[in-house]
């Protein structure tokens, strides 16, 4: 029987591990090297050895009703793309709200875990532990989660192009940029085009000289706001628009959303086209990049073929001369370097995990990984789910196949990511969030049945279906049954309404301030915006 537990990592999928412990009745201890929660959004002005980094002006992707857990919706004042701090803040609020902190060990590293002597019984696991004073210690646990996330070790390629060693200028990983201030009049290369390479080419282009940027394979950009203002996520993450891919070729909708995107911005024009198709890779979210592609301040270029000296050559034998700053923005390695080798299973270019979470080969289904998925949407509703799933895993209540039907199942996993998106060693799995979501929520018993809905509570099936598909969703029933989902999907629109009416009060109250004190200077700027008569 899995009592104590011990939870690798405080961010947030550490957090919402910790907390389907205590649902289940366990006794869970989280082991955190840093001194704070939060994982990758814990922002420090260095980046810190094996861990995650970000920048300091990073606001997220995904707007905040797709991005919360499901029973602790986000403040209904914070804005629908929020900065780093803001969603740190939430973790804060929500770990104090579930109590969560008083089993948090901070500045105390993981060094190893290892089956225990009697782990052919009893499935525990040894846990040897570092403080931040050198201080070691060893436990053992029932179970142990694995929370560590995949963008902790940064991929620096520096074999992959030719000349690097010749360099005059700076060069450095996106894990290492922190801001602009080192750009301020340089000539700056940006090396990748993915989300944090668009960024980084957007906030540097408006203090560099110029910004180039150098993609291999291009990419499809879409922005964060959809029609009539709403979140794109909010807009097309539903379960409408799920089925709808369901009863279609994927390549219609490759076809449609092609079409929709380039009658915003032809990517030929834009030189961005990518060789894959739309829905073959998580494409790029960036409002500013096209602009800055227009304006001129960001060049995209085709790949890095050298490097001499400041001298750029690329793959189409144009060059850059006199470059300062070179930024690799080429992703990251993923490892589990305390876990013993022979734990995880390989499965082509991925760690073959049963569902993206339990090793298919362990005698014991006693060790989880958490938080280790990749699809369009947040992490933050995809491991809770997980969690909740291994958690009832650990304490019996759902029990896992054999060994030889994970591994199968494993194997059909890898063809089917493989045949339909782009894999690769840094990018090795990625899932449709709302097919995943309802895989492990259907192990659990939580996934909202359509039909119970359309006839025995017809509005909420409206939202349920036609809206988007939020982590509410998933403690309308079953284990774990929220009372609050339903109020919470009914709204979820009004929460993003309430902030747009507070900017848009905010902005008249200013406006009202400022003319009550300066009379004069708002009539004579509107009339010096009429259109002059000639």
């Amino acid at each position: 029987m899995v009592h104590r537990v011990a939870v690798i990592g405080a961010g947030p999928s550490g957090l919402t591990s910790i907390k389907a412990c205590l649902e289940e009745g366990m006794e869970p201890t989280c082991f955190e090297s840093s001194d704070d929660m939060g994982g990758l959004w814990k922002f420090k002005e260095v980046s810190e050895p094996n861990r995650a980094s970000i920048y300091r002006s990073l606001t997220i992707n995904i707007s905040k009703e797709m991005m919360c857990y499901s029973d602790f919706p986000i403040p209904s004042d914070y804005p629908n793309y929020m900065h780093h701090s803001k969603i740190l803040n939430y973790f804060r609020m929500y770990a104090d709200h579930f109590k969560l902190l008083k089993y948090i060990r901070f500045q105390t590293l993981v060094k190893s875990v290892r089956k225990a002597p009697d782990y052919s019984r009893t499935g525990r696991w040894e846990v040897l532990t570092e403080k931040k004073d050198g201080h070691e210690e060893r436990h053992v646990f029932d179970a142990v989660i694995c929370c560590s996330g995949h963008y902790t070790y940064p991929n620096l390629p520096l074999k992959d192009f030719p000349g690097i060693e010749t360099f005059e200028g700076k060069y450095l990983h996106s894990w290492d940029y922190k801001g602009p201030e080192d750009m301020y009049g340089k000539r700056v290369v940006v090396i990748g085009i993915g989300n944090s390479g668009g960024d980084i080419a957007v906030e540097t282009s408006r203090v560099a000289e110029q910004v180039y940027m150098s993609t291999r394979r291009g990419a499809w950009v879409i922005r964060q706001v959809s029609d009539n203002g709403l979140p794109v996520d909010m807009k097309y993450n539903t379960r409408f628009v799920h089925i709808l891919f369901q009863l279609f070729p994927i390549n219609f909708f490759n076809w449609f959303g092609e079409k929709k995107l380039n009658a915003m911005y032809d990517h030929t024009m834009y030189a961005l086209k990518p060789k894959h198709r739309l829905f073959s890779q998580i494409p790029v979210i960036n409002d500013d990049l096209p602009m800055k592609i227009l304006s001129g301040a960001v060049i995209i270029k085709p790949n890095v073929k050298e490097i001499c000296g400041c001298t750029v050559v690329f793959d189409d034998g144009s060059t850059v001369e006199k470059v300062d700053t070179i930024v690799f923005a080429t992703g990251y390695n993923y490892d589990f370097p305390y876990l013993p080798k022979k734990a995880m299973y390989k499965s082509g270019h991925r760690v073959g995990l049963y569902k993206h979470v339990f090793p298919p080969t362990l005698e014991h289904p006693t060790l989880a990984v958490v938080g280790f998925i990749h699809a369009l949407g947040a992490i933050m509703p995809q491991a809770e789910m997980q969690a909740r799933w291994v958690t009832r895993v650990f304490k019996g209540h759902k029990k896992l196949p054999s060994s030889q039907s994970m591994i199968k199942a494993v194997e059909k996993d890898t063809r089917n990511i493989e045949k339909s998106y782009i894999v690769s060693k840094l990018t090795p799995l990625q899932v449709d969030f709302v097919s995943y979501m309802d895989e492990i929520a259907g192990d659990i018993g939580v996934r909202p049945s359509l039909l119970w809905l359309f006839f025995t509570d017809y509005p909420l099936f409206k939202r349920v279906f036609w809206g988007p598909v939020t982590a509410y969703q998933y403690r309308l029933m079953g284990p774990g049954k929220w009372e609050g989902a339903r109020r919470a999907i009914f709204t979820q629109f009004d929460l993003f309404f309430v902030t747009v009416l507070l900017t848009v009060m905010a902005g008249g109250a200013a406006i009202y301030y400022f003319h009550t004190r300066n009379p004069d200077v708002i009539p004579t700027l509107l009339s010096n915006m009429r259109p002059q008569r000639v």
